[in-house]
């Protein structure tokens, strides 16, 4: 089974919960394992985040997920500056600094991460995670002796 879906949210605090509860949802229904469940969302959460402090200057963003038996790809897409990966993945923060962690978890926690401008101007944070599936439960009919 398959599941694709996108969303144009307000780049506000608020939607960031709002996807991530709409792609948990998602994955349950396909009986992933509840830690990759939880690296998947944390790393929305993370893109998310970012999108709403750098790009909070513009109406809305994009998040179009895509969900099949092996792998989760997700893409969220804004209008905003963008920034230099280079420069941003070069070092990782000090320990008393308070912001700057967002790329270092997305990387941990996914297979494959990308950073795109397009043609357009838009940004685009691409990334990918295999999925472990439980085996789903099957309710064996047992008849009468």
């Amino acid at each position: 089974m398959n599941i694709d879906f996108s969303v144009q949210l307000p780049t506000d605090a608020q939607s960031v919960p709002l996807v991530r509860g709409l792609l948990r949802q998602a994955l349950e229904h396909l009986h992933v394992t509840q830690p990759v469940i939880e690296e998947i969302t944390l790393a929305l959460t993370e893109a998310c985040a970012n999108v709403v402090d750098h790009a909070a200057d513009h109406e809305d963003y994009q998040v179009d997920v895509s969900i099949d038996e092996q792998l989760c790809t997700i893409s969220v897409l804004d209008d905003g500056a963008g920034f230099d990966v280079a420069s941003a993945t070069e070092t990782d923060p000090a320990p008393t600094d308070d912001r700057g962690r967002g790329l270092m978890l997305m990387r941990a926690l996914v297979d494959r991460l990308r950073f795109v401008e397009g043609d357009d101007g838009r940004h685009r944070v691409t990334f990918e995670k295999r999925l472990v599936t439980q085996p789903r439960l099957r309710l064996r009919l047992l008849e009468p002796h």
